[in-house]
């Protein structure tokens, strides 16, 4: 299946409840998917594209997605919903997830229950990148099969995070990624479900002092849940996540071309902008590319 070049928008504006909205939703059990190119906009009570249940090998790339959901409200942190997200990739294995813009989306991705996320070169802009994983399995399920079309419970990791531009602007007072689980599997799963995290970019303006970095799971608390304001703190119970990753806090200098525009280009005066790694073959072969050694979604401007 291939979904390209569509202009998808405005989605649930009856405002209908009691079911999960979503523009696009691929349903069960389907093999490479592909979504490549698409601009999703202004959906407000709806998610974005979903890959719902028992997808294998989906990939989503270059693909630009404004406005799902809202920023304006306080998120959970006990749990990743109710939310509406750009990208929802749920109950499934394996996914590239490159050169994707998600602009003031209340979660710009979800990754939920799912195993061997590739998320590449991605710029998020004011949205929440959101993994995580629960204790849902095919036993006492009201779907019972749902889960069973994808990872079991302790299969749910190997997600790889890397190039990716993490901004928030200022009055953003969200964390700019989340990872999470509950205290209930805590002691059962005390390994994080992310692989790799590695040469990403994390830009936050003036003004977001009450706002974690991150929110990080596992973590040895009540709650299961690090709360964290810096990648040193990161650093200081997961190094291997942090050699390469930068952070600019109460960043004022040169960023984008122009966001105003539309251009989320990062600036040439940007010294970070070229500071990426090269991202395996196969996920620059489903961007359409050749070379990725840049953070974020475009090549810097020239």
């Amino acid at each position: 299946m291939l979904l390209e070049k569509n202009i998808i928008t405005r989605n649930n504006i009856e405002r209908i409840t009691g079911y999960y909205p979503a523009a696009v939703k691929i349903f069960n059990q389907c093999y490479r998917v592909t979504c490549r190119d698409n601009l999703v906009t202004d959906m407000p009570w709806s998610n974005g594209i979903w890959y719902d249940v028992g997808n294998v090998d989906g990939v989503f790339v270059n693909n630009w997605i404004e406005n799902v959901g809202s920023i304006e409200t306080d998120i959970r942190r006990d749990q990743l919903w109710p939310s509406d997200n750009g990208f929802f990739f749920e109950i499934s294995k394996g996914v590239i997830c490159a050169g994707n813009l998600f602009v003031n989306c209340d979660h710009g991705l979800m990754i939920l229950n799912s195993c061997d996320a590739q998320i590449y070169n991605n710029t998020f802009v004011n949205s929440i990148a959101c993994i995580g994983r629960n204790e849902r399995s095919a036993q006492g399920d009201h779907f019972g099969w749902h889960p069973a079309t994808g990872p079991d419970v302790d299969e749910r990791d190997g997600h790889i995070l890397v190039n990716n531009l993490f901004t928030a602007t200022t009055g953003f007072e969200r964390p700019l990624l989340f990872v999470w689980q509950p205290p209930s599997l805590c002691d059962r799963l005390a390994e994080p479900m992310v692989e790799r995290m590695d040469h990403n970019l994390f830009v936050r303006a003036p003004g977001q002092a009450k706002a974690p970095l991150l929110l990080w799971s596992p973590a040895p608390s009540p709650t299961c849940q690090a709360t964290l304001q810096s990648l040193e703190e990161l650093k200081a119970n997961h190094a291997e996540f942090t050699g390469a990753s930068l952070e600019y806090c109460d960043y004022e200098g040169p960023l984008f071309k122009s966001s105003e525009l539309g251009h989320y280009q990062l600036l040439p005066g940007f010294g970070a902008a070229r500071a990426g790694a090269q991202p395996p073959a196969a996920v620059r072969s489903a961007a359409g590319t050749r070379e990725m050694r840049h953070i974020g979604a475009y090549p810097p401007a020239r």
